[in-house]
C-alpha cells in the first residue's frame, strides 16, 4: 500500500466517523505521519480483560461451542490445576520426618496450648518434652502457669486448626501450613491474572511459586512466616481488586460524548466519589491477621497503604482531575485510613480474644491496679500494651549468635540457606544403601536459578516503574519491598534468610513479568514471538528441573552422602 493510497484511506476514515482532521494535519499525513488512536477514558482506568483464544482447544478437534466454553474457564482451570499439583508434593509424606523440627518446638506446643487454654501455657524442657509427645503412648506435659512469648497468637491459631482436627503430631501441626502454601499458589494465579491481564503469565507466577524451594519447605513446616505471606499476599489480592472497583466506578461517572466516547472529566476527577469499597476493607483485614502473626506484618501495613493511596491518585488524574493529590486528601484519604488502619487494628485485637478472656495470661492483669494519666483506657488493653512493650524490646535487642543466622544482603542471591533438619545415617540405617554412608537434611534454601533469574527481574521492573512508569511494576516492587527492605534496620539481631517466605510471591511475579517481556507484545512478528516463547519456556523448564534436583534435601529424604555433597553449591550452604 502507497502512502497516498494510506492517506485517503485515514481521510475516508474520519469522513465516515465525522472528524475532519486540521489542515496541518493532512499536510503532516503527507509525510508519513500517524496521530495517536483516539481512546476511551473507561478502557484506560480499568483494561478490559482479553477474550481467552480457542485455537488450542481448537486443535484437539473440539468443536467451536466447546472450545468457546473451555477457553472461557481457562481463567480458573488453570489456576485450579496448577493448585492442585502444588498440594499433592507439599501433602506428600507431610508427617515425615515423625520429629519436631526447628522452631516447631515452640510453636506447635503454643498452639495446643492455646487450644487448650486460650493462652500460652509452659512446657518442659524441649529434650523432655518433645520425646513425650512423639512417644506411644503420647504424654502432653503442658502447665497452665502462663507462658512469656515474644509473637502475637494470631499464627498459632492457625497452626492449632490442624491440631484440633489431627491431634498434636507432626501431620497436625503442619496440616495448615500445606493447606495454606497450596490456596496462595490459587491466589496467585488469579493475582497474577488480574495484574497482568493474562492467564498465561498469571498461571506462570504460580507454577514458579509452586515449585520453590523456600515456600515448600516452610509449606511443610509449622512456622509462622509463612502465615504472614499468605495473609499479605490475600491483602495484596484485595486491594488489586478494590483497584479495579474504584476506578470502574470513576469511568462509569465520566460524561459521555454524542459519539459514545468517554474523555478525562475535571469535575468527575476532583469531585466523583468511589463509593462503598468493601475490598478495601477486606485488605485491611487481612492485614491485620498478618501483623497478628509476627510483627514484621506491620511492615505490610504501611507500605501497602502508601500504595493503595497512590493508586487513588493515578486514577483520579487519570479521571481528568487538576489537582489529583488535593483530590484524594479531601474525597479518599480519611475512608482509605480508616478501612485499612481501623479494620487492621480491630483484627489485631480480636486474636487476642482468648488472652482477654483468660485470668491468667502473661501479664494479664498488670494494669488492674495501677492509676496514672492512662488509667481511662480499660485496664486489659493497657496490659497488653505493657506486654507488647515488652515483647518489642526483646525482639529488637535479640543478639544471640546463631549458625544460621544470615545478613539481608545475602538473601536474593542464596547465601546462607537454614538447616531445619540433619542425621547421617549409616549403612542399613533409615534406607541407607551406601557403603561411605548417607545424608537426611531438610534445607530451607530457594530454588537457585528462581532466585537468581528474580534479580534480574526486579532490575528490569526497576527500569519498568523508573522509566516507563508502569504502575504493575511499582506493585511487585512495593510488596516486595514490604517484606524485605524492613530487615536492613534490623542487620544487627539475630535473623534469618527463609524470613524471606513473606515476599517469595512477588519475586515469582516479578519473573512472570520479565517472562511477558520474553514473549513480546501482541503486535510482534511471529518470529520475535516463537523465540521469545522458546526463551520463556526454557527458563521454566530449567527452573522446574531445578526444584527437582534439590527436592531430596527439600523433603528429608535418604540419599548417598556423595548426593548430597553435589547438592551443597556453595561451602556457605553446608
Amino acid at each position: 500500500m502507497t502512502s497516498e493510497t494510506a492517506t485517503q484511506d485515514r481521510a475516508d476514515e474520519d469522513v465516515r466517523a465525522g472528524t475532519e482532521p486540521s489542515p496541518w494535519v493532512r499536510r503532516l499525513r503527507r509525510f508519513g505521519y500517524a496521530e495517536r488512536t483516539r481512546t476511551d477514558t473507561r478502557e484506560r482506568l480499568v483494561p478490559p480483560f482479553p477474550e481467552p483464544g480457542t485455537r488450542m482447544w481448537e486443535a484437539f478437534g473440539l468443536g467451536p461451542a466447546l472450545s468457546h466454553r473451555l477457553a472461557r474457564w481457562s481463567g480458573w482451570t488453570g489456576p485450579l490445576l496448577i493448585s492442585l499439583f502444588a498440594g499433592v508434593i507439599r501433602f506428600w509424606h507431610l508427617g515425615n520426618p515423625r520429629e519436631v523440627v526447628f522452631d516447631e518446638t515452640y510453636y506447635a506446643k503454643d498452639a495446643w496450648s492455646l487450644l487448650k487454654l486460650g493462652y500460652e501455657g509452659t512446657w518442659p524442657d524441649g529434650k523432655v518434652s518433645n520425646p513425650q509427645i512423639l512417644a506411644h503412648p503420647q504424654v502432653i506435659p503442658l502447665s497452665d502457669a502462663p507462658g512469656y512469648v515474644v509473637h502475637p497468637p494470631m499464627g498459632k491459631w492457625v497452626i492449632a486448626a490442624g491440631e484440633w482436627i489431627y491431634g498434636l503430631n507432626p501431620f497436625g501441626w503442619r496440616f495448615m501450613m500445606a493447606l495454606l502454601g497450596t490456596l496462595s499458589v490459587l491466589m496467585l494465579c488469579r493475582i497474577g491474572r488480574r495484574l497482568f491481564r493474562s492467564n498465561t503469565l498469571g498461571c506462570v507466577a504460580g507454577l514458579l511459586m509452586s515449585v520453590d524451594g523456600l515456600h515448600y519447605v516452610m509449606s511443610r513446616i509449622a512456622l509462622l512466616d509463612l502465615v504472614i505471606m499468605f495473609f499479605a499476599l490475600a491483602a495484596f489480592g484485595c486491594f488489586l481488586v478494590d483497584r479495579d472497583w474504584a476506578r470502574a466506578r470513576l469511568a462509569r461517572a465520566l460524561p459521555v460524548d454524542d459519539s459514545g466516547f468517554a474523555g478525562p472529566d475535571q469535575h468527575t476527577g476532583d469531585r466523583a466519589g468511589m463509593g462503598w469499597r468493601p475490598w478495601r476493607i477486606a485488605g485491611g483485614f487481612f492485614l491485620g491477621l498478618a501483623a497478628a502473626s509476627k510483627w514484621n506484618g506491620l511492615y505490610f501495613l504501611a507500605f501497602f497503604m502508601i500504595m493503595t493511596v497512590l493508586w487513588d491518585v493515578g486514577s483520579r488524574r487519570l479521571a481528568g482531575a487538576r489537582r489529583p493529590r488535593l483530590a484524594v486528601l479531601r474525597k479518599d484519604l480519611g475512608w482509605s485510613a480508616l478501612s485499612v488502619i481501623g479494620t487492621a487494628l480491630v483484627t489485631y485485637l480480636v486474636t487476642w480474644t482468648g488472652w482477654f478472656a483468660s485470668s491468667n495470661g502473661y501479664n494479664r492483669h498488670w494494669a488492674d491496679h495501677r492509676g496514672g494519666f492512662w488509667s481511662f483506657i480499660p485496664a486489659p488493653l493497657r496490659s497488653l500494651w505493657n506486654y507488647e512493650y515488652q515483647v518489642y524490646q526483646f525482639n529488637v535487642g535479640l543478639h544471640t549468635p546463631h549458625p544460621y543466622q544470615s545478613n539481608p544482603w545475602s538473601w536474593l542471591v542464596l547465601g546462607r540457606p537454614v538447616s531445619y533438619y540433619f542425621e547421617s545415617p549409616k549403612l542399613g540405617q533409615d534406607g541407607c544403601h551406601a557403603t561411605a554412608g548417607c545424608s537426611r537434611e531438610i534445607l530451607a534454601l530457594g530454588t537457585p536459578l528462581l532466585w537468581w533469574s528474580a534479580c534480574f527481574a526486579l532490575v528490569y521492573l526497576l527500569y519498568r516503574w523508573a522509566m516507563r512508569r508502569d504502575w504493575r511494576a511499582g506493585a511487585i516492587l512495593c510488596a516486595a519491598g514490604a517484606g524485605y527492605l524492613p530487615w536492613f534496620h534490623y542487620q544487627d539481631r539475630t535473623i534469618f534468610y527463609f524470613y524471606a517466605v513473606a515476599f517469595v510471591p512477588y519475586l515469582c511475579l516479578a519473573v512472570a513479568m520479565m517472562i511477558g517481556a520474553f514473549l513480546g507484545p501482541s503486535t510482534a512478528t511471529e518470529t520475535r514471538r516463537m523465540w521469545g516463547a522458546v526463551g520463556a519456556g526454557t527458563l521454566v523448564l530449567l527452573i522446574i528441573w531445578n526444584f527437582i534436583y534439590f527436592f531430596p534435601i527439600y523433603t528429608g529424604q535418604t540419599i548417598p552422602y556423595s548426593s548430597w555433597q553435589a547438592r551443597m553449591w556453595f561451602d556457605s550452604w553446608i
